[in-house]
């Protein structure tokens, strides 16, 4: 519940946490602005959930003398979350062929052959990821 609150103090505050002053900013419907907020929140936690169980079961998959460290498993780990934020929004098929590319390191071919798309499709997907990715870094 909380998160909610702070989300929606996130957005509707300035740079210097003044009231945003622009008036088109005011919700209209306070009720049903605060459950899709909520509603987007339990998405991004079982998403989280997801991405973090998937995470440790290739963990347990490793040999003991490739596990790495606990703090390199919770930057990996964090690391993966911001990733699959930067992602949210593409379509199924652009997010995979992204992950294929950037966490299995396969060929174009390969993901193509995989997603049952041509080659120039990942082309094209994987232009789209990177320049969405580019977008919303810092």
């Amino acid at each position: 519940m909380q998160d909610t609150f702070v989300r929606v103090l996130k957005t509707h505050t300035g740079r210097c946490g003044a009231a945003n002053a622009d008036p088109a900013a005011e919700i209209r419907e306070p009720r049903a602005y605060l459950a899709t907020i909520a509603k987007s929140l339990m998405i991004d936690f079982f998403r989280r959930q997801t991405l973090e169980r998937t995470y440790l079961e290739v963990l347990a998959a490793l040999p003991p003398q490739e596990v790495p460290s606990l703090e390199t498993q919770a930057v990996l780990r964090s690391a993966l979350i911001e990733i699959d934020a930067m992602l949210d929004g593409l379509g199924l098929k652009v997010k995979q062929a992204f992950l294929m590319a950037q966490c299995e390191d396969l060929p174009y071919a390969e993901i193509a052959r995989r997603l049952g798309i041509s080659r120039r499709s990942v082309d094209n997907y994987l232009a789209r990821a990177m320049a969405h990715c580019c977008l919303l870094l810092p």
